[in-house]
């Protein structure tokens, strides 16, 4: 049997949810085949962040950022970087 897989990779060490306790997370994912930077807000449309959260998620972002450049570099030599941005 095909397992569908997903072409992003999530950044693991981020664990944000909403300031507010009613579940809502952020994820932020990077695209393994171009290098496209995913921000999610999962399961409403707006999130509540405390500082530190916010900056959790501007950290993360960043990284996501990083590993998509490596990525669309690679793409344009032929190399594989598809490595998780959270290492």
């Amino acid at each position: 049997m095909l397992r569908h897989m997903s072409a992003y990779s999530s950044d693991l060490d981020l664990t944000v949810t909403d300031a507010t306790g009613n579940g809502v997370e952020v994820d932020v994912a990077t695209n393994l085949l171009n290098g496209i930077v995913r921000l999610s807000v999962l399961w409403t449309q707006e999130i509540y962040l405390r500082p530190d959260d916010a900056e959790q998620v501007a950290q993360s972002l960043l990284r996501a950022a990083e590993h998509g450049r490596r990525i669309a570099e690679a793409g344009d030599s032929g190399t594989d970087q598809t490595t998780n941005p959270s290492n």
